[in-house]
C-alpha cells in the first residue's frame, strides 16, 4: 500500500463541485467523491464550519486529509468530509461568515480575496494499491481527531454496496422511517448509524461484521427491516405504554427470546406500573426484561447503605447470623431477611450481616 501526501488547492478541489441527493456528492474535477456510501450526513454545525472558513482566510493550517484512489483514478474521501463539506458550501454561498468585519459568502468576496481562497492547499494524504483489510485498518489508525467516525460508520467503510446503501436510506437518514416508528423505544442518533448497529446486533446476536460480510453483495436489505418492523410491531403490542425508560431497553433482544410466548399485555402493565413505584428498583429500564424471565439482576434491587451496614454490624457485634462466627464489618455482607421478591425492603429491620462465604451460599441456593 502507498501513502502520499499531496498539496490539493481549494480551487481544484471545488472545480466541478456539484452536491445531488440522488447522484451524490463530487468534487476535483468530478474525480472525488466526497460522500461515499459509507460516510455519514452532514454534521458539523455552523460554528465549526465558520471555524473552517475562518482558519483558511487567517492561513493557518487546517488538519490533513485522507483520500482513496479508486483502480480507475478517482478517488473517495476517507477523512476530511465535514471540512470538504463546509468550503464547497461557502464556495457555493450557501452560508457566510464574518470576513474582515463584512459578512460575506463564497459568491461575494472580491477577486483577490477570492484568488487567495482558492489558492490556499489543502494537505491530503492519498492511499493507493492497498487491500481492503489495509485500507480498513489505516482508516482506524488515523480516525483519531475531528468528527471522529463510530464503529458503525467505519463498518460501512468495509462493507460498502448496495446493501449498505439500501440499509442506511431506512436506518442512517435524518426523520428516516426506522426512527419514525422506533424514536420512542430507541435511544442515539439515526446519521451516527446507532439505529442501523442496533437492528443489526439485534438480529445476529450482536455479530455486527458477520452479518454485513455475509449481505455486503445483497441487492436490498429487506429481511433486516423487515426483522425491524417486527420488533416494532411486538413492542406496540406488548408494551402499549410509553416511557421513557423503553429508549434503554435492547428490545431486538427480548423480541428473539419472548416473540412466542403467550403474553397478555394488560398483565403486564400492571406489573410495570407496580415495579415503576417499587423505590427498591434502582434499574426502572431493567422492568420490562424482569417481567418476562424473572431474573431480579435485570433490576438493580436497591442495596443496604453505609450507614445501615454499621447499624445492623454493631446490633449483632460484629457475628453472622449464619455461621456464628466473629467477622470485622469488612468481612462481611448486607442480606435481606426477607427476600425483595418476597416483599422485603431494603430496610434496617429487614437487614442481617453475613460472612461472605454464608452470604455467597445462602445467594446460591
Amino acid at each position: 500500500m502507498e501513502i502520499t501526501l499531496t498539496p490539493i488547492r481549494i480551487g481544484d478541489l471545488y472545480a466541478g463541485f456539484s452536491n445531488s441527493d440522488e447522484e451524490g456528492v463530487f468534487g476535483y474535477g468530478g474525480k472525488l467523491n466526497i460522500r461515499p456510501k459509507y460516510q455519514r450526513e452532514f454534521v458539523y454545525n455552523d460554528k465549526q464550519k465558520v471555524a473552517v472558513i475562518d482558519s483558511i482566510r487567517k492561513g493557518f493550517p487546517l488538519n490533513v486529509m485522507y483520500w482513496v484512489e479508486n483502480e480507475d483514478g478517482t478517488y473517495e474521501l476517507l477523512d476530511g468530509q465535514q471540512r470538504t463539506m463546509s468550503i464547497c458550501e461557502f464556495l457555493s454561498s450557501n452560508f457566510i461568515v464574518d470576513w474582515n468585519g463584512t459578512l460575506k459568502s463564497g459568491g461575494n468576496l472580491t477577486p483577490d480575496e477570492r484568488a487567495q481562497f482558492l489558492d490556499y492547499k489543502l494537505m491530503v494524504y492519498i492511499c493507493s494499491n492497498g487491500t481492503d483489510s489495509e485500507k480498513l485498518d489505516w482508516f482506524r489508525t488515523i480516525n483519531i481527531a475531528g468528527e471522529r467516525l463510530t464503529d458503525q460508520e467505519i463498518r460501512n467503510a468495509v462493507y460498502c454496496g448496495e446493501w449498505v446503501t439500501a440499509a442506511k436510506r431506512k436506518f442512517s437518514k435524518t426523520g428516516c422511517v426506522a426512527y419514525k416508528i422506533g424514536s420512542d423505544y430507541m435511544s442515539g442518533s439515526p446519521i451516527r448509524q446507532d439505529y442501523l448497529e442496533t437492528a443489526i446486533a439485534w438480529m445476529n446476536d450482536g455479530r455486527i461484521e458477520e452479518y454485513m460480510a455475509e449481505h455486503q453483495h445483497d441487492s436490498n436489505a429487506d429481511d433486516l427491516w423487515l426483522y425491524f418492523q417486527n420488533v416494532m410491531n411486538w413492542v406496540k403490542a406488548k408494551f402499549p405504554k410509553k416511557r421513557k425508560e423503553m429508549k434503554q431497553v435492547a428490545w431486538g433482544v427480548l423480541y428473539n427470546k419472548h416473540k412466542d410466548d403467550k403474553l397478555d399485555a394488560a398483565e403486564l402493565e400492571n406489573k410495570i406500573a407496580a415495579l415503576m413505584k417499587d423505590s427498591d428498583v434502582q434499574k426502572k429500564s431493567g422492568i420490562y426484561a424482569y417481567v418476562l424471565d424473572g431474573d431480579e439482576h435485570h433490576l438493580g434491587i436497591r442495596a443496604f447503605d453505609d450507614n445501615t451496614r454499621r447499624e445492623v454490624y454493631e446490633r449483632q457485634n460484629g457475628i453472622c447470623k449464619i455461621c456464628g462466627k466473629h467477622f470485622e464489618i469488612e468481612q462481611m455482607e448486607a442480606d435481606h431477611i426477607t427476600p425483595w421478591h418476597a416483599g422485603g425492603r431494603t430496610i434496617a429491620d429487614n437487614c442481617q450481616m453475613l460472612c461472605r462465604e454464608c452470604n455467597r451460599r445462602k445467594s446460591g441456593k
